[in-house]
């Protein structure tokens, strides 16, 4: 299971994702991307408290490929700091695996 990670981002919209989604999965950084519309997100940022809708990218990656995978979310990505957070699953069906390591 240390082979893949699953990583999170949040975009200002769908179409944003999907542009996003599109070139790192062409760039083979990515073996999939799920994009999930219609969050709200409220966080700090310049010391106020924002409430913005968003979307949310999920992403497969292999491991061995996660920090070209950063460096190039974060020349995509129109924020200043964009969420990267990656997650190593505790259990991955052998088949998905398989598919992932081959993307």
């Amino acid at each position: 299971m240390d082979q893949i990670r699953v990583v999170f981002t949040t975009v200002p919209d769908a179409a944003v994702g999907s542009e996003i989604a599109k070139r790192v999965v062409e760039e083979d950084l990515a073996a999939c991307v799920n994009i999930v519309p219609g969050l709200r997100s409220v966080f700090k940022w310049d010391g106020k408290v924002s409430d913005d809708p968003e979307a949310l990218l999920i992403a497969k990656v292999r491991a061995d490929k996660l920090t070209d995978y950063e460096a190039r979310l974060s020349e995509l990505h129109p924020y200043d700091v964009p969420e990267i957070l990656a997650l190593q699953p505790d259990h991955v069906s052998e088949a998905y695996l398989s598919w992932v390591m081959g993307s």
